[in-house]
């Protein structure tokens, strides 16, 4: 049977969330030049721009597929593939089943860190949970093992383990909130049944995501990879302010370029290890 890699970046802001930077046509732009071929916009509590992202995907030789990252009342969770906003502040278990319900897939992001509202494991749902009940279970599809924001390997590590011990496919996401950051991690979904990626449907990726077919990458980029991908981000901010006629384009290509900068001089003055660390934002 024949079979297709795409490369996925699942958990990215957009200037439509709250504590996003980047208008979604720059992302896509960004995302396609770097060689991904999705990223979904997952903004806070606000589907509209993630939506309108699916949307002209395809203009960017990308595959569309709308988010969500909703507050629930334990905790933050990524609803991939649906085109209603889900309810807010309900349980996560009430939650993850309505993802399901609306044909989307249920991803807990950043799990166990508090600080950023992940979720505590006692209130992920498992198979067994309610099993003296003999309550059926609306179980979460996948676990993001690798988030690229966190500062420390603790909680990703505990998030792998958690995903092994209970059988769930795991992710690998940028949690990015501006430009230079989407990819730096991301997951590699294995599709079968086609033969390129252009054939490859945000169906197809869900039912993957589902079955377990995908495998993370986020590992510490060299010193050259990071600095190039912040200069490239920096170069494509600038563009696209140039093209569109922004009234913040100064700004925003004078900021790019000064946080790009200032990168490599940490790159240069704290060394190779420290440095990686500095520059790639993963653990």
């Amino acid at each position: 049977m024949s079979r297709v890699t795409v490369s996925i970046d699942p958990h990215v802001h957009s200037d439509d969330s709250y504590d996003g930077h980047e208008p979604v046509e720059l992302i896509l732009e960004h995302a396609a030049e770097i060689g991904l071929d999705a990223v979904v916009i997952t903004d806070h509590d606000v589907i509209g721009e993630s939506k309108r992202a699916a949307d002209i995907a395809a203009e960017y030789g990308l595959i569309g597929i709308p988010g969500v990252e909703v507050s629930t009342a334990h905790g933050h969770l990524l609803a991939i593939g649906v085109e209603r906003m889900p309810p807010r502040r309900e349980p996560y278990d009430e939650t993850v089943a309505w993802i399901r319900d609306h044909g989307g897939v249920a991803i807990v992001p950043h799990p166990f860190q508090r600080s950023r509202h992940g979720v505590r494991e006692r209130n992920i749902p498992l198979p067994n949970a309610h099993e003296d009940a003999g309550d059926a279970v609306a179980e979460v599809d996948a676990i993001e093992v690798f988030n690229a924001w966190l500062f420390t390997g603790y909680r990703n590590r505990r998030s792998r383990r958690f995903a092994a011990k209970h059988g769930y496919p795991g992710i690998a996401a940028s949690d990015a909130h501006h430009l230079e950051y989407v990819g730096r991690a991301y997951t590699e979904v294995e599709i079968e049944g086609r033969e390129s990626v252009e054939a490859v449907t945000a169906d197809d990726v869900l039912d993957a995501i589902r079955n377990g077919t995908t495998r993370v990458d986020g590992r510490r980029a060299p010193i050259r990879m990071a600095a190039k991908h912040y200069v490239g981000a920096a170069g494509r901010k600038s563009g696209y302010y140039a093209r569109t006629g922004t009234v913040k384009s100064v700004s925003a290509a004078r900021r790019g370029v000064t946080e790009a900068l200032s990168t490599l001089s940490v790159a240069v003055s704290q060394g190779t290890h420290r440095a990686a660390r500095v520059l790639s934002w993963v653990t």
